[in-house]
């Protein structure tokens, strides 16, 4: 313990020491570029500054800084010092060797059986868990390695954590199940699910252990048993895109072959058997961009015309690839197990087409690479076309061209490209059946020269004229070619460009439809028979709430429906010279009742600027003067100002009484006849505590309270007249030589209210007498 004590600070401080003495920075900024900058812009960015030789510099820095930029370069061309550098920041060479990793001592990774110490030897366990440890990555390497590299290979992550007893069971089952994937083309990896909170929770681990599969971007969870290799297999050859490899016959075999107008190389697998094994799928997998597979059963009846045609061994597997030829293949291999390196290596050869289409940016990348070296020039020539039949002449001319050359794949390819995916953004002349040479410098720019005497638009076959244009074609072609390799020579004309259009990429229909069978195939994975029955809870409420949401709207306008019904039929019978009774009519203004709950809300807590307009009735006249009131303040029902009561004077007559008594100089006791009270109406403001108020027999005036002590006084003395009504009366009868006007003996209750209309003009326009109190009464709770 001591020994690995010391040895342990002895590689800690050649760690420090390595670091001071390499103490780089940041490499990307050293050297300008990006961090997702690819191998060629790092090359261009060095060789531009690496110009500035220390030696030609009176800069003392000068030397210092090229220092830096050969050791940013250096670390940066180096893929496995980049990824450790990304990772964990690591910039000295030999850092990596003793960089600070998780300390798994504790558990004893190294002794003979971890187990033995504590249980002895009745408890012993074969497995391994430090093979987790050795294949186990970080949330960033997943993001920016496995995500990526999903799209053309299947990924399967082991989710474990230390102390796991069932994790040190699966270990076995996990090692004999990379014995049997990896040789096929899948990748592995582990990841501690302690360390990787975030990435468990985004994935939607279950359990620990649990296996993942990380397909084309997506990830599936595998929910069976882990000790089951088989059943691992099947998950994942179930989890491949539906008829990756499309079975035909000799039926249909021909149409298959022929079908490579989608730009991809025809591939025709064979075996003795009645499905494709997982090599194939796999392999199809990862060129289904380039390469179409098929299925052919040989020992299928319908499929002795293939096997007759192409000489294929009926026991064999057997790997053939066309390429726009159908009547031979370009490459074949067949054996009885075909080694997957083989079969990638074979495929990877013939990936392409003679005349390939420049359909996407996807396909420019693998048919016209970037080259930056001028030495090394990666030519293409392409012919520009439009998607119309008319041009197939010209296109199979360039096609034969093509097949005929002698020039080696790395450096010229041919293919075509349609004139709507514009290439080159700067040439304003027609390019429509014209011939460009274009070299690729980098992803942005390109260098091209055009080949004006490529005559493909006039080849026609068997036609004499044609194969003379077509040879001259084809030896101008040769010729230019031949100087444009030329590490002396430069092309005509630079341009920077965009990415290239995706002629392939699916339409917003087809994304939706996709996005909604991935859902669907997500929530098949994903629910088990314990979310079933709290899903279903759920879709129940839901529906019963929208049940009853529904029958409750139903019922409303059913009843709305009803209404309008009466009111139309009401409608009909008043036109018909029937008489309107009150059940049938239904206000559009509201009328409240002034009582003890609703008085501090229709007086005391009125805001600024608002009133109440109250009528004073009783039990008797209140069927009579309520529509005459309710026809007089019709014309301000949208006045949000206002709000309108009526009053029994038989409840409100206390308060009333306190009211008038209130308004008056001088504190009088009032006696109050209820009777004559009736059809009075009173403007009351809560906020500024006053109030207006209208009666048939009320002279309004300017003089305020004396004119009204005297109508009190002339109305006491008259109680001949019921309807006079001394609305007011005291007990005191002094200064009774007050002369009023004369007054009809009679007034009407239908007649109590007749000019309410102009007494309310005057209210409005604030022309009316306003009686001030210093509070407001109580109102009587009985």
């Amino acid at each position: 313990m001591i020994w690995s004590s010391l040895l342990k600070v002895f590689c800690n401080l050649l760690l420090v020491v390595g670091c001071v003495a390499a103490n780089l920075g940041d490499p990307y900024k050293i050297l300008g570029v990006e961090r997702h900058a690819n191998l060629q812009e790092i090359r261009k960015a060095y060789k531009q500054l690496a110009k500035e030789h220390p030696d030609k510099s009176n800069n003392p820095e000068a030397e210092k800084k090229f220092v830096e930029i050969k050791q940013a370069y250096e670390l940066l061309a180096d893929s496995d010092r980049r990824k450790a550098y990304d990772l964990h920041g690591i910039t000295n060479e030999d850092a990596a060797m003793f960089r600070e990793q998780h300390d798994y001592s504790q558990y004893s990774r190294f002794s003979p059986d971890p187990f033995e110490e504590f249980f002895g030897h009745r408890f012993h366990f074969d497995q391994d868990i430090s093979l987790f440890h050795k294949l186990s990555i970080t949330t960033k390497y997943f993001e920016t390695n496995i995500l990526f590299k999903s799209q053309t290979t299947p990924h399967l992550l082991m989710f474990y954590s230390d102390w796991c007893f069932a994790c040190v069971k699966a270990a076995g089952a996990f090692k004999k199940l990379i014995d049997v994937l990896e040789p096929l083309g899948t990748s592995f990896a582990t990841i501690n699910s302690g360390h990787e909170n975030d990435l468990v929770r985004r994935l939607n681990v279950h359990s620990i252990p649990c296996i993942i599969l990380i397909l084309d971007g997506k990830f599936y969870v595998y929910k069976e048993s882990i000790f089951s290799v088989q059943r691992i297999v099947e998950f994942l050859r179930h989890k491949l895109p539906y008829k990756l490899i499309p079975i035909v016959n000799d039926d249909t075999v021909h149409n298959f072959l022929n079908g490579w107008s989608d730009n991809r190389v025809r591939a025709l697998v064979m075996e003795p058997r009645n499905q494709p094994r997982l090599r194939y799928l796999l392999s199809a997998f990862h060129f289904r961009f380039r390469v179409a597979f098929a299925f052919v059963e040989l020992n299928s009846p319908r499929s002795d015309d293939i096997k007759e045609r192409y000489k294929v061994h009926p026991n064999l597997d057997t790997v053939l690839i066309f390429n726009e030829d159908i009547s031979r293949p370009v490459a074949s291999v067949s054996m009885s197990d075909i080694p997957l390196q083989t079969l990638n290596n074979v495929i990877s050869s013939n990936q392409y087409l003679a005349l390939p289409r420049l359909s996407s940016q996807r396909m420019l990348e693998g048919v016209c690479p970037a080259e930056w070296n001028r030495p090394r020039k990666r030519l293409c020539v392409i012919l520009v076309t439009e998607n119309t039949n008319s041009h197939d002449n010209a296109r199979d001319a360039l096609r034969k061209i093509a097949l005929e050359s002698s020039y080696n794949p790395e450096r010229v390819r041919f293919a075509y490209i349609f004139k709507e995916n514009k290439l080159i953004l700067k040439d304003t002349q027609e390019t429509l059946l014209r011939v460009v040479i274009i070299w690729r410098r980098d992803t942005t720019h390109i260098k091209y020269e055009w080949v004006d005497e490529a005559r493909l638009h006039v080849y026609q076959v068997d036609n004499e004229t044609a194969d003379h244009n077509f040879n001259h074609t084809k030896q101008k072609l040769d010729d230019t070619i031949q100087r444009l390799l030329r590490a002396s020579e430069a092309l005509s004309y630079e341009a920077e460009v965009k990415d290239l259009l995706d002629e392939h990429a699916k339409g917003l229909i087809s994304r939706i439809i996709n996005k909604i069978l991935l859902t669907f195939e997500y929530m098949a994975d994903n629910f088990g028979r314990e979310h079933i029955l709290p899903a279903l809870s759920v879709l129940g409420t839901v529906g019963f709430i929208l049940g009853v949401g529904y029958l409750m709207a139903y019922l409303v306008r059913q009843e709305e429906e009803t209404i309008k019904k009466q009111q139309k039929n009401n409608t009909t019978n008043n036109n018909n010279g029937t008489t309107k009774t009150q059940s049938n009519y239904v206000p559009e203004l509201r009328l409240h009742e002034l009582r003890a709950e609703k008085y501090n809300g229709l007086i005391r807590l009125l805001k600024p600027g608002c009133r109440t307009i109250v009528l004073v009735t009783d039990l008797q006249s209140r069927t009579k003067l309520i529509p005459g009131f309710h026809k007089a303040v019709w014309p301000y029902r949208k006045n949000k100002t206002l709000m309108f009561a009526h009053m029994l004077i038989e409840k409100g007559l206390s308060w009333y009484s306190e009211l008038l008594r209130l308004s008056l100089t001088e504190s009088r006791d009032l006696k109050i006849n209820p009777r004559n009270c009736i059809g009075t109406v009173v403007a009351l403001n809560g906020h500024r505590k006053y109030f207006c108020m209208y009666h048939a027999k009320h002279p309004e005036s300017n003089r305020g309270a004396k004119r009204m002590l005297k109508m009190t006084r002339q109305l006491s003395n008259n109680y001949r007249d019921p309807e006079a009504g001394s609305f007011l009366s005291t007990q005191s009868d002094s200064d009774s030589s007050v002369s009023t006007e004369s007054e009809p003996h009679i007034l009407l209750e239908e007649n109590l209210l007749d000019g309410l209309s102009n007494w309310l003009d005057r209210l409005f326009e604030g022309t009316t007498h306003r009686y001030y109190i210093n509070y407001w009464p109580d109102f009587p709770t009985k």
